[in-house]
């Protein structure tokens, strides 16, 4: 498995190109904004880009979807949860004054236990709601994408619009199960690892 991750747009969200290097297929989790820069990421690996999924849907995390479809129409993955959020995003964007095209409502829903694959990885999909309904958190082995449940030192917010303080407890104690060697690229920030957080 080879990352590549590029940190785009005005929240400096960490959108991640993740190829199987045995097939050289590939799926971008969090295109968030910046396309042009995304589309870039995606020729410079020359890997098959297969499919685009959400952690969530804030607009810091889908802000670049629209403009890679344009090159590649491949499916958008999220939680069904969070279709509130992706249909309030555009209202987002406007509050904070940043320009923004909506995407369309998924095209594949996506549950708490289910596996998704490209090429020969396969991820667990594990439903962590708090900073948003249908947030979830991508994992394969000791390897977890998680979006705005855990930052280096942080955690996601849950002030905003459909958040949920007690969810995020939840969803919290659940993540602190993994292994303390799992390894956290987080939407925001560097990466951690769970036993770092723990500590």
């Amino acid at each position: 498995m080879k990352v590549l991750s590029k940190t785009v747009g005005a929240f400096q969200e960490n959108a991640y190109l993740v190829v199987d290097e045995t097939t050289n297929e590939a799926v971008f989790i969090d295109p968030g904004a910046e396309p042009d820069a995304l589309i870039d990421l995606v020729r410079q690996s020359g890997a098959e880009l297969r499919a685009i999924w959400l952690t969530h849907a804030h607009l810091d995390h889908v802000g670049g979807i629209v403009g890679v479809r344009r090159v590649w129409k491949v499916p958008v993955h999220m939680h069904p949860a969070d279709r509130p959020v992706l249909e309030r995003a555009p209202v987002s964007a406007a509050m904070y004054g940043i320009p923004f095209e909506a995407p369309d409502a998924p095209d594949v829903l996506i549950e708490d236990g289910q596996r998704l694959t490209v090429g020969t990885l396969a991820f667990d999909v594990i439903h962590t709601p708090g900073h948003a309904p249908g947030h979830v958190v991508f994992r394969n082995g000791t390897m977890a994408f998680g979006g705005d449940l855990l930052f280096a030192g942080s955690i996601g917010r849950t002030d905003l619009p459909y958040a949920d303080p007690a969810a995020m407890e939840e969803s919290l104690e659940k993540i602190a199960q993994l292994d303390d060697a799992t390894v956290v690229h987080p939407g925001h920030g560097p990466v951690t690892t769970i036993g770092q957080e723990k500590a």
